[in-house]
C-alpha cells in the first residue's frame, strides 16, 4: 500500500463519502441538483451512501434500499452531470485509495452510472442502445 494510500475500511469509506460529497455540494453544476432533493436531509444521505459502498465494496449488507428508483424520481438530470459525477468520484477515488481499490469503485460507479443514464436517457453514455430497447 502507498504510504498517501487509505485501507479499505468503513472508515476509509466514510472519509471518501464525506470529502466527495463536500466538493459535490460545492460544484457549481452538480450541487443544486443534489442541494434540491438534499437539503436538511445531507447528514442521512451520506450515512446511507456510506452503508451503500460499504455493502457494494466490503459485503457488509448494511444498505437496503433502490438505487435505481430513487434516481429515476428526479428532475433536470443532464447527461453532463454523469460525466461531472464521475469525474469527481475518480479524483477522490485515485487520491485516498491504492490502484486496485480505487479501479473497484470506479467500475462499480461506472456501472451503475451506466444503467441510471440509460434509466433517464434511453441510452447508454457511449450512445448505444440495446437491441431489446431499439425495437420497442
Amino acid at each position: 500500500m502507498d504510504a498517501n494510500t487509505m485501507p479499505l475500511t468503513r472508515d476509509s469509506i466514510t472519509t471518501l463519502v464525506g470529502d466527495f460529497y463536500a466538493d459535490v455540494r460545492a460544484d457549481p453544476e452538480l450541487g443544486p441538483v443534489f442541494d434540491a432533493v438534499l437539503a436538511g436531509h445531507w447528514e442521512e444521505h451520506l450515512d446511507r451512501m456510506v452503508d451503500f459502498w460499504s455493502t457494494v465494496v466490503l459485503h457488509t449488507h448494511s444498505f437496503r434500499g433502490n438505487v435505481y428508483d430513487k434516481h429515476m424520481a428526479l428532475n433536470g438530470i443532464t447527461r453532463s452531470h454523469f460525466t461531472r459525477w464521475l469525474e469527481l468520484w475518480k479524483a477522490h477515488t485515485e487520491r485516498l485509495f491504492g490502484k486496485e481499490a480505487a479501479h473497484e469503485f470506479q467500475l462499480i460507479a461506472a456501472g451503475i452510472g451506466r444503467m441510471l443514464h440509460f434509466g433517464f436517457f434511453d441510452e447508454f453514455p457511449d450512445g448505444t442502445v440495446p437491441r431489446k430497447a431499439a425495437a420497442a
